[in-house]
């Protein structure tokens, strides 16, 4: 289907915006920008987390190495007039390492009270380095690989209420446990891909929501089990599918409320980008 624009010169405003840049810095931000004075034995750290956080956040955006934001931060403060202090690149390397979101300290899931829908999904993400340059060249191997993020995500909301990183060969179903161990609230449907479908998946979300709905696609040759318990939730997707055909199962469902993980996915990648730069995985 074609739809024609009638509204253009608001539609070519919008894309146009699209290109603005708008910068501030709230007061609690400004206040806030140099550390506390600890109370313990040590070093007096000069920068707070929070500093630390905004000029890393600045450089993801714009994709630059730690050099290059350290000169942004500082002409950015200076075109606001402000006059605050710049961390610089050796700073800013040693604290990403313990470095901890402001964000991550309180409770992430301050959303209504009431089951939550999760959606689950994983990605690949490559560590950065030259490692597939020089296998080629030089047929050297490099320890440089790939890591796994699995995320869990909000399809009310399409937050990103848990998370986890693990190798590259680790199984989308074993971290199913781990990130619904970071969700306080209770599970009402747990949606996810083909990639889960086993009793592992099933056994770790009835353990953290005994009432959960289990929405995730048996395998085009998976059978009903032939025991004479109960038929489980498994048990029903198969004869349903059978029955109806996985399309008419998709759409009573709402399997396809699943495509949210994957745009936020696409997001987290647009603005983070497909490589991960630390040297060490921890």
């Amino acid at each position: 289907m074609k739809c024609r624009v009638t509204n253009w010169q608001e539609y070519e405003a919008g894309l146009c915006r699209r290109g603005s840049l708008t910068l501030w810095l709230t007061p609690e931000a400004l206040v806030s920008w140099q550390a506390p004075r600890r109370k313990t034995r040590g070093g007096q750290p000069r920068y707070s987390d929070l500093a630390i956080e905004a000029a890393l956040t600045l450089g993801l955006v714009f994709g630059l190495r730690l050099r290059q934001t350290e000169g942004l931060l500082g002409s950015v403060l200076q075109l606001m007039g402000l006059d605050l202090s710049v961390p610089d690149h050796t700073t800013l390397s040693r604290r990403a390492r313990t470095w901890r979101s402001v964000n991550s300290r309180h409770d992430r899931q301050v959303a209504p009270d009431g089951p939550v829908h999760v959606l689950v999904d994983s990605t690949g993400l490559q560590v950065y380095g030259a490692g597939q340059w020089l296998e080629e060249k030089h047929g050297a191997r490099s320890r440089r690989g790939w890591r796994k993020l699995h995320l869990a995500l909000d399809a009310d909301s399409g937050k990103i209420i848990a998370r986890a990183m693990t190798e590259w060969d680790t199984g989308d179903a074993s971290q199913v446990a781990p990130l619904l161990d970071q969700i306080s609230r209770s599970v009402g449907q747990f949606t996810a891909d083909g990639a889960y479908d086993g009793k592992p998946t099933y056994d770790a979300v009835i353990n953290h929501s005994a009432g959960a709905v289990i929405v995730i696609p048996p395998r085009a040759n998976a059978v009903e089990r032939a025991d004479t318990e109960p038929p489980g939730q498994r048990d029903l997707h198969i004869t349903t599918i059978g029955r109806d055909g996985r399309m008419k199962w998709q759409a009573t469902t709402g399997y396809g409320k699943r495509a949210l993980v994957e745009i936020a996915i696409g997001r987290y990648k647009a603005l983070i980008g497909r490589r991960l730069r630390p040297g060490r995985f921890s």
